[in-house]
């Protein structure tokens, strides 16, 4: 590509928005050019708004330390010279919803990390691997918002990105029940453990919401679209528990499955490394060449070995083995910053570009 498409990051300051600052940073085919947040830091220079609270493992890029931030609400002043937004804005859900579809009427694509349009019909949630045909809902948003260029796709919730990739590999042998308990990284909540304190040597088991986005979400995932809209799958049923642990990156899953055909460990562990998609296909800059590993060892996946694989964009498998209730049961593991939240969105970002819903303005 000989000119990089511009990008304004929205929600710059958070977590999140941190780490998209620091994926884009030499990223072959985007740039930062304009970071918005709200109107509170509107008018400083990104370096001095984040201050102490800068939260990634890597220095912030030089490139950005400058850039005056805008405030994320002056839509037209975010957008006038950008192609697209990747949006990971701090306000209530109906505001998400307001100012994302705001953003998309400039004819601005919205790339979201935020939960407010996973649910909205026409707006595909996609895990690039997984269900890259769902962009093709986003001709029918256009419709409904009046607009040539702009609409928005989310990334789904960072959680599901530890046992759903698996159950896609194996949906050949048609999984109809699971049984998941996540145990989530702290990250997953904005946090680290300077800000949390009580997080060490501490679980909670409770996370707001995420129980339900666990079992859903993933059904629409593997949905279809009928009539302008994605109609989500009616299987496999989900139930889900939602753990807190003291780990910073990394979202991990015990999973239970029952499945109406039967198969081999053999032939469940080959399906799982030979699973890739379209991202694969078209060598995006951010996907990871295998996206899922298996690992062998009794003690693996762990995150301290494992949340990096594929530089957190993998997902890594183990303890494939059978059950004495279900038929399978097994470990996964993802990065829920990387894979899960913003390396996803990045990554869906590159996938709606390489098909031509993302272009200069």
């Amino acid at each position: 590509m000989s000119e990089k498409l511009k990008v304004a990051v929205l929600g710059a300051t958070g977590m999140v928005g941190q780490r998209f600052i620091t994926i884009l940073d030499n990223h072959p085919w985007f740039e930062v050019a304009v970071v918005a947040a709200s109107p509170r830091s509107a008018g400083k220079t990104y370096e001095e708004s984040v201050g102490d609270r800068w939260k990634m493992e890597v220095p912030m890029p030089e490139k950005v330390k400058n850039l005056v931030i805008k405030d994320v609400t002056n839509v037209e002043e975010v957008t006038k010279d950008v192609d697209f937004v990747l949006s990971a804005v701090n306000m209530s859900k109906d505001e998400i919803k307001a100012i994302e579809e705001e953003y998309a009427k400039t004819e601005t694509p919205v790339v979201s990390n935020n939960s407010a349009h996973r649910w909205t019909p026409d707006v595909p949630m996609i895990i690039p691997e997984v269900n890259p045909h769902h962009a093709d809902v986003i001709e029918f948003q256009k419709k409904r918002l009046g607009t040539t260029k702009g609409f928005i796709a989310v990334k789904p919730n960072c959680s599901i990105q530890s046992y759903a990739p698996a159950l896609s590999a194996w949906k050949e042998f048609e999984p109809y029940e699971v049984v998941a308990t996540t145990y989530q990284a702290i990250s997953g909540a904005g946090k680290n453990f300077k800000e949390w304190p009580e997080m060490e040597g501490n679980i909670i088991p409770f996370i707001s919401g995420e129980e339900e986005k666990s079992e859903k979400e993933p059904l629409r995932i593997w949905g279809h679209i009928e009539n302008g809209v994605i109609v989500p799958a009616e299987s496999p049923i989900i139930t889900c528990q939602c753990i807190r642990v003291p780990v910073l990156y990394g979202h991990t899953a015990a999973a239970f499955v029952k499945f109406k055909k039967k198969a081999t460990k053999d032939e469940l562990i080959k399906c799982l490394v030979n699973f890739s998609g379209k991202p694969q296909e078209l060598g995006l800059p951010s996907a990871p060449k295998q996206f899922i590993q298996y690992l062998e060892e009794d003690n693996r996946p762990q995150v301290s070995l494992d949340v990096n694989y594929e530089g957190g964009m993998g997902v890594s498998i183990g303890r494939l083995r059978e059950d004495t209730v279900y038929d399978w049961k097994f470990v996964g593991l993802s990065h829920n910053t990387l894979r899960g939240a913003a390396g996803g969105a990045v990554e869906c970002a590159e996938l709606l570009k390489a098909l031509g819903y993302i272009s200069k303005k």
